[in-house]
């Protein structure tokens, strides 16, 4: 269901990139659509996720049903009325928070108005989305998961609407996306609503701060605010020195991170989602063994997957970025320079993934603030590689540097892991990991046999792209399966097993 959802903001992003490009209203649209994104991560399925799973897990295994229906009635009163506040306060000093996060825009004729303005329209989509999340998180405590991975859907729909027939009938075109935005935050909420009514819940909210069950979250989630936030945070840096950079360069970054966040979400958002639960499952029935045993399967599975996914993506930045976003009012300039993001971006693949993966470990055990002291070395390292990186590679250096920021990220958090008994890699993990490279190297060499240069992508029409990038990813799945079988490594490998430790 990610993978539909995915798909469908592929071709959103195609729409988007045809009628706007990467100019001055592209821009503007990015910043304001960003800026609720990572107030999303706080409170929707990132800090307030992390925090609210192993608690409802715990009632649940401790308290029973009656207990759980209690919770999510306070939880979400709760939730509305916090982010509520802060919805209010985004809408009223929207013109703050462009200065705080795009403060290159001023200047720029009238880009920190148009932006405000847009912010002001997209921030109480912050509103819907938390509670969306939410509701998700209860969904996947039951082991329903299609509803929440699906529901994303219905905000690439609506800003395909908005692209398509809003823009048109506006006096500034790009308004019809940030309406899309509102939109799409209603009918997910409605659609994740439907998923738990399903289930026998009727949700019935209450202001309880004082709820015990509450408390616990809102104390998990204060330091999980800034443990699952470090790579958005990062993002938004990004975002602020790309804006003292020559136009063009959010929305070159924003095209690379979105193919950058294809394998990640498809792969990296479904293994955290299924993981998370999980690990707070064995946690509850005080089960080591276990709890390791299931990290241990996602790990394997991060590695299988986000090695190859990375490589691929760096040879093939300039075929997919021409095949998707190459038309109308996007440039082959724009091309070549969002390719160097996604290079840059492509490199920080697999820590990206990890991070999702390892985190939970310690969300699970209701451990928030290692990974906070962990997020916070991790931050002030990318930001000092931003500014290293920024003079002498422009846009990619600021890619580059999250990504180096991830390697960071994850490497402590595993070291940590390890260091506290948790879990460590066995020595038959040498063996994968050598499988992995060569499949992945072999992969690699086939695919950049099969690229050809940007300008001939160029002249090709969209399906003669559409069948060379098609056959090259074809070839790039069959050969580096392939491989993987060739050396030794079997599907059953990749189960759940037991762990000595």
């Amino acid at each position: 269901m990610t993978l539909v959802s995915r798909v469908l903001g592929f071709v959103r992003d195609v729409i988007v990139a045809r009628a706007f490009g990467a100019g001055m209203a592209a821009d503007a649209f990015f910043v304001a659509f960003k800026i609720p994104n990572l107030f999303r991560r706080l409170f929707a399925e990132g800090a307030f996720s992390q925090a609210f799973v192993p608690v409802l897990s715990e009632c649940r295994e401790k308290e029973g049903e009656a207990a759980v229906r209690e919770l999510v009635d306070a939880a979400t009163g709760t939730l509305a009325v916090v982010v509520l506040a802060v919805v209010t306060l985004g809408v009223v000093a929207a013109p703050v928070f462009i200065l705080l996060f795009a403060p290159g825009f001023v200047g720029q004729d009238n880009k920190l108005e148009l932006s405000a303005s847009l912010l002001r329209i997209t921030f109480p989509y912050l509103l819907f989305i938390s509670l969306s999340g939410l509701a998700g998180s209860v969904s996947n405590i039951y082991g329903r998961f299609a509803i929440p991975a699906l529901s994303p859907v219905m905000l690439n729909i609506t800003l395909i609407l908005g692209a398509v027939w809003g823009a048109p009938y506006l006096d500034q075109p790009v308004m019809g996306l940030a309406w899309g935005v509102i939109a799409g935050g209603v009918t997910q909420l409605a659609m994740q609503y439907a998923g738990l009514w399903r289930l026998g819940f009727r949700i019935r909210p209450v202001v309880a701060f004082g709820h015990a069950g509450v408390r616990k979250i809102l104390k998990l989630m204060g330091p999980a605010i800034f443990g699952v936030s470090v790579a958005q945070i990062n993002m938004m840096l990004d975002t602020i020195l790309a804006s003292f950079l020559q136009t063009g360069s959010v929305s070159w970054l924003y095209y690379a991170d979105r193919l950058c966040e294809f394998p990640l979400g498809v792969f990296g958002l479904a293994l955290s989602t299924v993981i998370l639960p999980a690990l707070s499952a064995r946690h509850a029935a005080a089960d080591g063994r276990a709890f390791a045993a299931t990290l241990d399967w996602g790990l394997r599975w991060v590695f299988v997957i986000g090695v190859p996914a990375g490589v691929a993506l760096a040879v093939l930045a300039v075929p997919l970025l021409a095949t998707l976003f190459q038309y109308g009012e996007m440039t082959p300039r724009d091309v070549a320079m969002a390719a160097q993001a996604l290079v840059a971006f492509a490199a920080g693949l697999l820590p990206f993934i990890l991070v999702k993966v390892l985190a939970p470990a310690f969300y699970a055990r209701q451990d928030t603030r290692t990974p906070v002291r962990i997020g916070i070395i991790a931050m002030i390292s990318s930001s000092l590689l931003n500014v290293a990186l920024v003079f002498p590679l422009a846009h990619a250096g600021l890619a580059l540097a999250t990504s180096l920021g991830a390697y960071i990220n994850a490497w402590l958090l595993y070291s940590t892991l390890k260091r506290e008994g948790v879990f460590s890699l066995e020595p038959a993990w040498w063996g994968l990991l050598a499988r992995i490279a060569a499949a992945s190297a072999v992969m690699g060499l086939a695919l950049w046999w099969l690229v050809t240069p940007l300008a001939q992508w160029a002249q090709w029409s969209m399906v003669a792209r559409g069948q060379r990038l098609a056959l090259a990813l074809g070839v790039g799945t069959v050969v580096y399966f392939g491989g993987l079988w060739l050396c030794g490594l079997r599907f059953r490998d990749m189960a759940v097993r037991e762990r000595r430790v």
